[in-house]
């Protein structure tokens, strides 16, 4: 465990060392990396790229407190996944209308960067594979289980986790639903995921598009 914080220079920096080791983890297994975004998909991209594996975006939302919208008290993802953390909702004072509005909201936000993103293409098919998701920092684990969550339905052979940093705690309550997780750096005085980076400049969609594109050409070449 390591509690200092010794940063990665960038997501890409940070993906390039995440594949060595999920390297490691996948050896002669059929591999899908499937990238959180926005955060997680330059660092997906290092390891799609490393691993010579496919690369997709598994959409997730974290549902965050009105009047703290980095205060998060559960996630969405796609197929209709909410994941709720219960204790917060009661503690926050959080309505039954009140979350189900912030909900349809970020679903109604997933499905347009669903279409931004895909443009107009089908999901990979993921049965009978592993899947690899990834996302640049793990704090919470809220997005991390709805996207597991997520995968239950679509027949995958093993789901592992994958980033360069995470909580510790947090790390121990996915290893109970995730086949593995693999991080590179854990501390149990976390903070924010931006710490652990030199750069933690914000990722645009335009970013995703284009590295989601490369990755679709390199296929398509070889």
């Amino acid at each position: 465990m390591i509690d200092a914080p010794e940063k990665f220079i960038d997501r890409h920096d940070a993906g390039r060392q995440l594949a060595v080791a999920v390297e490691a983890a996948v050896a002669g297994e059929d591999v899908v990396i499937l990238a959180l975004p926005r955060g997680g998909v330059p660092v997906a991209y290092e390891v799609s790229s490393h691993l010579g594996a496919p690369l997709d975006v598994l959409l997730v939302r974290k549902l965050g407190v009105p009047w703290q919208q980095e205060l998060g008290f559960g996630a969405i993802a796609t197929g209709g996944v909410v994941v709720l953390n219960d204790d917060h909702v009661k503690a926050l004072g959080l309505g039954e209308d009140m979350v189900r509005d912030i909900v349809e909201r970020e679903h109604g936000e997933l499905e347009q960067r669903e279409r931004l993103y895909r443009q107009g293409s089908e999901p990979l098919d993921i049965a009978g594979k592993t899947v690899v998701v990834v996302d640049d920092g793990i704090a919470t684990g809220y997005t991390v289980r709805a996207a597991l969550k997520s995968l239950e339905q679509r027949g995958v052979k093993r789901r592992i986790v994958a980033s360069p940093v995470a909580a510790a705690g947090t790390v121990q309550a996915l290893e109970e639903v995730a086949d593995q997780v693999i991080t590179l750096k854990t501390s149990v005085a976390f903070g924010a995921v931006g710490r652990w980076y030199d750069d933690f400049a914000p990722v645009f969609d335009l970013e995703v598009k284009e590295l989601l594109g490369t990755v679709t050409q390199q296929e398509s070449r070889a």
